[in-house]
């Protein structure tokens, strides 16, 4: 790679990122496609997201990915945000024409995209959705826009409570008949009453990345049901706590790296209005992320 003055510049921030596929796949695509530029991540808490996308005004970052857990501070600090962005309130990819700053959120797309090649399918389905951040909005926005029944979403602290049932509320609007509700990840009775009716469980919180492999969003003392489709959005490692057991129980399987893929191939095209070489990012990143 040939740096120089002329070389623009894509960034990931958010935090941690040292685990992010997102550099070799955006670089693998700049050189693919003989483009003079480089992307680069930055580990920045949620509390400098918004003076990290100011920053990207100033020194001309031509766009930015964002990850956990900055990705609705991001929506704050754009100037324009895209419709699905401002129904989530939440944004992870940023374009700079050079005049504004535009917000857009990918996730919930690449979500969808990574079920469906996977043979999973949402309309009629029952999800059940744990998390409260960003990429979960994305997510329920998207399976209630796509025709899911139901969808029950798990928030893990008090204070998500009041966000989560305002974006339940936004979500109503959009799509009336998805039937949506949210409760406490403590409320074990909840919790296992909704995994033992649910047909999709869907991991959207960092439990069990990378350096918390460990970590389950689900008691180890509750059994999963072999009917059940575990989605993990978590992709370092590419088997999860959560997936590890859901593989032993007989459920169909699904990790996070084809998200990657699907929500960086939308975003990619945000970028540069091409096409990405998907077939060659999959090589990339199944070999570089274990």
């Amino acid at each position: 790679m040939n740096i120089t003055a002329k070389t623009k510049l894509y960034a990931l921030i958010g935090s941690p990122v040292a685990h992010s596929g997102s550099p070799s796949m955006y670089n693998l695509c700049f050189e693919q496609a003989g483009m003079d530029c480089v992307y680069m991540a930055f580990d920045v808490g949620e509390e400098y997201a918004e003076k990290a996308i100011e920053a990207a005004r100033t020194l001309g970052i031509c766009g930015m990915n964002v990850t956990m857990p900055c990705k609705k501070a991001a929506a704050r600090a754009v100037d324009i945000l895209s419709p699905v962005a401002e129904a989530t309130g939440a944004v992870n990819t940023i374009v700079n024409d050079g005049r504004k700053l535009s917000g857009y959120m990918t996730d919930g797309e690449g979500f969808v995209k990574n079920l469906a090649v996977n043979g999973v399918k949402i309309r009629g389905r029952h999800i059940m959705l744990i998390g409260a951040g960003g990429a979960a909005a994305a997510i329920e926005a998207q399976c209630a826009s796509d025709g899911a029944g139901e969808i029950t979403v798990f928030y893990q602290r008090p204070q998500y409570e009041k966000s989560c049932r305002d974006m339940a509320a936004r979500i109503r609007e959009l799509a009336p008949a998805c039937r949506i509700s949210a409760k406490s990840l403590g409320d074990g009775e909840a919790l296992e009453k909704t995994l033992g009716a649910c047909d999709v469980l869907v991991n959207a919180t960092p439990m069990g990345m990378k350096p918390r492999e460990r970590k389950s969003p689900i008691p180890e003392e509750i059994r999963l049901r072999p009917e059940l489709a575990v989605a993990d959005i978590v992709y370092n490692p590419t088997e999860t706590r959560l997936l590890a057991r859901a593989r032993e129980a007989g459920c169909v399987c699904i990790g996070g790296l084809g998200m990657l893929l699907w929500q960086g191939a939308a975003a990619w095209k945000l970028f540069t209005g091409e096409k990405m070489p998907t077939d060659a990012v999959w090589r990339l990143l199944t070999e570089r992320i274990k």
